[in-house]
């Protein structure tokens, strides 16, 4: 018999890749350097830091770097539970029950919604957004949409608009009429005046909120001001833009409902912040990080004890990045806002069905958005981990830097004094507004990528149709979507689809064989239909007479050149000749504009970083098809 094999000897000290030298960054540098100039990468004459051409800059300044090291730590972010709250408002986070479930609820008819609701508690919903008043249920109809809710267990966020002192009285009679004790009364009576005056320029009730504010103290576990970003947020702010006015309404808010005789504690313990969780899942993460320890150095200043500094907060996926087109891809920009909310510690995270930008989701849609969450919570067990971000070299120095970029919005608002008057000074709106120019350059040269939109469009797709949402109420700053010039480009390509039984199109003159031309034709395919154009591939081409052939046949009227620059040295002038000849009112070439490609007769060019979005409505114009 063989005898026993000895026992694996184990080490008195388990070292991770203890058996590797230590990695210096040095070499790392070394390394990616190599690879970059074996891919032509690097320009020539570069002599700057290879970080320096991988690194990127979010819209608030904040650079980002290919890689980060002990060295780039950001300051001590203390302990979960305690000032700063950076890693969380409570010790156990949220390991024990999750994060709360909110799903908004905006359609009018109570019968729908009381439908709606009561599918969505049934079903993983932990609470419910109700929009109501103008725009939204009836006031009077809270009772009927809300009989079969046991309120105890399902608490309601209200959004009411100028009506929530209305709205608010009629909640607490159902609870009232429940037999539930204001002890046991839970939720948030909605009242943000300075959002709504945000959205409407109409002027806020401050005193109003206070009012409510004083009623409702006597609700221990009620609260009843709610803190909105998303206007800031959907006005096409950055990150520390949204955070920076939400944290300046907060102070407005601490200061009026002191003013009306509430402790400071008090006051805080009243306050509910709602921000937008986007589909740059670090940034979401570093975001809610960052406005928790922004409100408590804002809490601890004022005077706020203990806890009570800890800031509540409220994700809701980004509306600004909801797209109408292919809006399947929605679900996977909620899933990621959705995992960033979470990580990031929200403590109630709602995800906007997909539908959300065509008007009132159907029940489908809001399964989708409830389920998003389940699969995370219960699939995942993504709040399972306390934090599980912290001591991120990344997460933390990103946290940081964005801490300090919304404090010096916070700080530059207070200046001016304070939110109210910002906003009617128009400090606000020119501030977002240049954010937003900024953005719209990034979206029109693709920069900033938008799948099934700017990218990887679908002309055959079958959008689903919804009823309208009613209309929100507009009047202040203005609610953008990140995909809507796209989008708009698109309906004019649908509505000469339907006037003359076919799409605008373009003849891709794609030159040389197959291997030479398909990178550039496809690139040049991608681009023309983000704005509904259609195209058609010329085959191979392998002389001018037989491109002026295909053009003929094609029936469209401006042709692109796709190929190698090889065969464009061969082919692009006489190409062009004899595409003109046969009726081209206008010829483009896939590639970078050159002295030599424009001696070939070419009118214009389309490549990567060039400005997309004019490149379509001049080929649109051109077409005949007009906004």
């Amino acid at each position: 018999m063989t005898p026993p094999s000895a026992p694996h000897a184990e080490p008195d000290d388990l070292i991770l890749a203890g058996e590797f030298d230590d990695a210096a960054r040095e070499q790392w540098q070394h390394l990616v350097e190599g690879v970059l100039r074996k891919s032509d990468a690097i320009p020539e004459g570069y002599a700057h830091p290879v970080e320096t051409l991988l690194s990127s800059r979010t819209y608030d300044g904040i650079v980002v770097n290919p890689l980060y090291t002990a060295d780039s730590a950001a300051p001590s972010a203390g302990y979960p539970g305690l000032p700063p709250f950076l890693r969380g408002s409570r010790p156990e986070g949220h390991v024990a029950t999750g994060w709360d479930v909110r799903q908004r609820h905006a359609d009018p008819n109570p019968e729908a919604t009381r439908k709606a609701v009561l599918a969505d508690l049934e079903n993983g919903v932990s609470s419910l957004w109700l929009v109501v008043g103008d725009g939204g249920l009836p006031v009077g109809a809270l009772g009927d949409v809300l009989q079969d809710v046991y309120l105890d267990l399902a608490p309601v966020t209200l959004d009411a608009g100028a009506r929530f002192r209305e709205a608010a009285d009629e909640l607490l009679r159902l609870h009232a009429d429940k037999g539930i004790p204001a002890s046991e009364v839970k939720g948030n009576l909605g009242a943000d005046p300075i959002g709504h005056h945000t959205r409407t320029n109409s002027g806020a009730d401050l005193d109003g909120a206070a009012a409510l504010a004083v009623a409702a103290a006597e609700y221990p576990k009620l609260r009843s001001i709610v803190v909105d970003g998303l206007p800031f947020h959907q006005a096409g702010g950055s990150d520390a833009e949204e955070l920076g006015a939400s944290l300046a309404a907060g102070v407005a808010y601490l200061r009026a409902l002191t003013a009306a005789g509430l402790s400071v504690d008090a006051a805080a313990a009243q306050l509910e912040f709602r921000y937008a969780a986007g589909a740059d899942q670090f940034l979401t993460i570093a975001k809610f990080r960052a406005a928790r320890r922004l409100w408590a150095r804002v809490a601890t200043v004022s005077g706020v004890s203990g806890t009570s500094a800890a800031q509540r907060q409220h994700a809701v996926s980004s509306p600004a990045m909801m797209t109408r087109r292919d809006p399947w891809v929605n679900m996977l920009r909620t899933t990621l806002a959705c995992f960033g909310a979470g990580v990031g510690g929200a403590d109630a995270v709602t995800v906007l069905p997909f539908d959300a930008a065509l008007g009132l989701p159907d029940a489908f849609a809001r399964r989708i958005a409830r389920n998003t969450q389940s699969v995370l919570l219960e699939e995942s067990k993504l709040a399972g981990v306390i934090d599980p971000a912290g001591g991120s070299w990344y997460v933390e120095t990103l946290s940081d830097e964005l801490a300090k970029a919304a404090w010096a919005w916070f700080t530059e608002i207070e200046r001016a004094g304070g939110l109210l008057a910002a906003l009617d000074s128009g400090l606000v709106a020119d501030r977002l507004a240049a954010t937003w120019q900024a953005r719209s350059a990034n979206l029109a040269t693709r920069a900033d990528a938008i799948t099934g939109v700017s990218e990887f469009p679908n002309l055959a797709e079958k959008s689903p149709v919804r009823e309208p949402e009613p209309p929100a109420p507009t009047g202040g700053l203005p609610a953008v979507r990140y995909a809507e010039a796209y989008e708009e480009l698109r309906d004019r390509s649908d509505r000469t689809f339907a006037e003359r039984g076919a799409r605008p199109k373009v003849f891709l003159a794609t030159l040389g064989p197959v291997a030479a031309h398909t990178a550039r034709a496809t690139f040049a395919a991608n681009l023309f239909q983000a704005g509904g154009i259609e195209t058609v591939s010329g085959g191979v081409i392998a002389d001018a007479e037989t491109a002026a052939a295909r053009f003929a046949e094609s029936g469209a009227a401006i042709a692109c050149l796709c190929g190698s620059e090889k065969s464009y040295g061969e082919l692009a002038g006489p190409v062009a000749e004899e595409l003109k000849a046969a009726g081209a009112t206008r010829v483009l070439l896939a590639g970078k504009p050159s002295d030599d490609h424009l001696r070939s007769g070419v009118d214009d060019f389309v490549f990567t970083g060039c400005d997309a979005l004019q490149v379509l409505r001049a080929t649109l114009e051109t077409l005949g098809v007009t906004a």
